[in-house]
């Protein structure tokens, strides 16, 4: 059941404007311009009055998305209901970031002893991905870092606050010379202006936060390596390719590596996020369970650590 063209629909309906609905469901302005434009001239009468960008419902409209809300409700609780028979069913993640990939290798063997039947599938992405999987409801939960929790409003939990970390390869001569643990932003720029900055790619919350950095320092890097691959990075960190700004929770090969907090110190938020609607069914109230409780255990970093 396809109710993807519905979703359309109710996007507008619910910002009164065009452009911000295309936003949202990570869709072209034009090709939502024309789904509707066609779908009023199927129904022969107009859904929305345009005034100024601004559109609200006709009365056709506002009998079309009551109609379109409850279709909506109809699909996930049929699906919700056909998950819960004989306690299988379907998980769909997003995964943006390498402690979410982690905490999943521990926590799936757990809950399939319980639930051998439920099939998991997982979906590595990144945040611009992982924010079209959640509008389109392709995935149920997304595990991801950002810098707000406003970033996906009251679908999004956070699970914990992570710091963020510089780091410098042990060969580099600042190690040497500096065994304390924290830099300023002028002493990055001061030590370490030369050296090639191995990036997250744009959109990402390490890049946001380096960005965000430089921007406040007026500095750009003269030379730097661009990758979505947290392991990529940290591999050549370790080989004295570069520095970078890593999450606590990556911070690993420390005989090869010298992490440094910063000051002020700088966080990401560790976050899940639910699709909207999403009616769950016991196993999947398990399993958001066991995410949520990992980052209460004592196997989750603490903050700062």
């Amino acid at each position: 059941m396809d109710i993807k063209y519905l979703n359309y629909v109710l996007a507008i309906a619910d910002r009164h404007n065009m452009t911000k609905a295309a936003e949202d469901l990570f869709v072209s302005q034009s090709s939502l311009s024309q789904y509707i434009s066609r779908l009023e001239q199927e129904l022969g009468t107009p859904l929305f009055f345009r005034n100024k960008g601004e559109l609200t419902l006709t009365p056709a409209g506002m009998m079309y998305v009551e109609a379109a809300a409850r279709v909506v409700k109809i699909h996930d609780d049929l699906y919700h209901n056909i998950a819960a028979l004989n306690q299988k069913g379907l998980i769909r993640i997003g995964v943006t970031s390498h402690f979410g990939l982690c905490m999943l290798a521990e926590i799936i063997p757990q809950f399939k002893k319980l639930y051998p039947g439920v099939s998991i599938e997982i979906t590595e992405t990144n945040l611009p991905g992982l924010k079209k999987l959640i509008s389109e409801d392709t995935v149920d939960l997304g595990i991801t870092a950002g810098t707000s929790e406003k970033m996906f409003g009251t679908q999004t939990q956070v699970l914990r606050k992570e710091e963020v970390l510089f780091a410098v390869p042990k060969s580099h001569p600042y190690v040497a010379a500096h065994a304390h643990t924290t830099l300023t932003a002028a002493e990055i720029l001061s030590h370490f202006s030369k050296d090639n900055f191995l990036l997250s790619k744009k959109g990402s919350s390490l890049r946001l936060l380096s960005d965000r950095l430089f921007h406040d320092c007026d500095f750009s890097p003269s030379a730097f390596c661009e990758t979505n691959s947290i392991s990529a990075t940290r591999s050549m960190v370790a080989q004295g390719a570069g520095v970078a700004f890593i999450g606590e929770s990556c911070a690993s090969d420390r005989d090869s590596i010298a992490y440094y907090s910063l000051s002020p110190a700088l966080w990401r938020l560790n976050m899940a996020v639910q699709r909207k609607g999403w009616m769950k069914s016991k196993p999947e109230q398990v399993f958001l369970q066991f995410v949520l409780d990992y980052y209460n255990a004592d196997n989750a970093p603490a903050e700062g650590e």
